[in-house]
């Protein structure tokens, strides 16, 4: 569900027509929804209210300040995968207690920065970081809770490149050598091993492989505990797909995904993580973009707009799909027409559809693409030296800029020219 509908023959944004922000802010940008935000963060929570457990919200999905704010005021947590959004968790308010600090690639000085604010646990991917983490904890004093995650060979059944859990993916230890790296990180000073993460992917839209992944973590929970260990706390990551084409069966809802970790790890009486990030901000948010020319081709018509690869990267990297529609409704019974949709870039890749069938458009039309409040703004480059677009927050009826689209001079004036040139 989200909250962007027709009323009186406009798509609003709760309770603010996305033609008058458009009026104001200029096309391309990103608008989002605080109502849908809202309402996504509270499923999950309310998922898991039959154990001690903390959402950490997945920032790589969305991490401007307000979006991070309104989730860090509900109760959220965050799951960081870097220095910098680290640092962003942290200048949004959000207590050092409730950041989780995920990735294949932390660095020492990372670690140490985390040390140094706070942190509520580190999830070690590998034995060369538990090593360094060990030794950086040590150096400074300080004894850090750990969870290693595992990488239990399961088939998500999602894109190969949004796949985490199987056998050749990079994240996490093989669970099959579990037994002896927790020894291993036990023995380690500056650790306290305290629980098991596990994370298979993203955009899952079936329960089966949670399920089998889950079943997993649950007997090697048990193995653990046989073994010494203190494992109090399971983090079962994120994942969740939404349902990007409308006309496709919808992805499980957060209830189900908490009644089948229930029925599968409640019994260990262990507090429970997740890190969902594409369900909260994903159907939050539109991308707004106006049409610049229609251009007729040998066999084909072209809708070229004014948004591009650089600004919403996900159709040219995984070839994925997003629901494209008028901003103003058209008249019931319309004839729909053919296009292929194309951005501004010099990149035949700059293709956000091929053949799709939409009401017929003008030059100065606005479109929307929806369910881009995930993976979208966060992934934008300047390619093509084109300035990142605005992203506007709605409340109700009311909206602000959230982050504003620079300057020719201020993208310039970021490099710098050597004296000697």
């Amino acid at each position: 569900m989200d909250h962007f509908l027709y009323r009186d023959g406009n798509l609003h944004a709760e309770d603010v027509a996305i033609a008058d922000i458009a009026a104001q802010v200029g096309a391309p940008f990103y608008v989002y929804s605080s109502a849908t935000l809202t309402r996504h963060f509270r499923l999950f929570d309310e998922a898991l209210d039959w154990a001690d457990h903390l959402v950490c919200y997945a920032m790589k999905a969305n991490s401007n300040q307000a979006v991070l704010k309104l989730l860090g005021d509900l109760g959220a947590g965050m799951d960081v995968v870097s220095g910098g959004e680290y640092m962003r968790a942290k200048a949004a308010g959000i207590p050092g207690e409730r950041i989780v600090f995920s990735g294949v690639g932390k660095t020492r000085a990372e670690m140490r920065l985390a040390l140094e604010g706070g942190i509520r646990q580190f999830n070690i991917e590998s034995e060369p970081e538990m090593q360094a983490l060990s030794e950086v904890a040590s150096s400074m004093g300080v004894t850090v809770p750990v969870t290693i995650r595992v990488n239990p060979d399961v088939d998500a059944k999602t894109h190969e490149k949004i796949a985490t859990g199987k056998s050749e993916n990079k994240f996490g230890i093989p669970i099959s050598r579990a037994k002896e790296v927790y020894a291993a990180a036990a023995a380690l000073p500056g650790l306290e091993v305290i629980g098991i993460d596990v994370h298979i992917g993203s955009q899952l839209t079936q329960l089966e492989p949670f399920g089998q992944a889950f079943e997993k973590v649950a007997e090697l929970t048990k193995l653990l505990r046989a073994e010494g260990h203190d494992i109090r706390r399971l983090d079962l990551g994120g994942g969740l797909g939404i349902p990007y084409e409308r006309s496709n069966d919808a992805p499980p809802l957060p209830q189900e995904f908490g009644q089948l970790a229930q029925d599968k790890v409640g019994h260990l009486g262990c507090e429970i993580e997740i890190e969902p990030g594409r369900l909260i901000a994903g159907n939050a948010g539109l991308l707004v973009s106006e049409v610049i020319y229609v251009k007729e081709g040998a066999d084909r018509q072209f809708m070229i707009i004014d948004a591009a690869m650089n600004d919403l990267i996900r159709p040219a990297m995984y070839g994925a799909y997003h629901d494209i529609v008028p901003v103003i409704e058209p008249a019931a019974g319309v004839e729909q027409v053919k296009y292929d949709i194309v951005g501004p870039i010099c990149e035949s890749g700059d293709t956000f559809a091929k053949q799709r069938m939409m009401p017929p458009v003008a030059a100065g039309d606005l479109v929307a693409f929806r369910s881009a409040g995930a993976y979208g703004a966060v992934m934008a480059s300047e390619y093509n030296s084109r300035p990142l677009i605005p992203e506007v927050l709605v409340h109700e009826d009311q909206f602000a800029v959230i982050r504003e689209r620079p300057t020719f001079d201020e993208m310039i004036n970021r490099d710098t020219i050597p004296s000697w040139l």
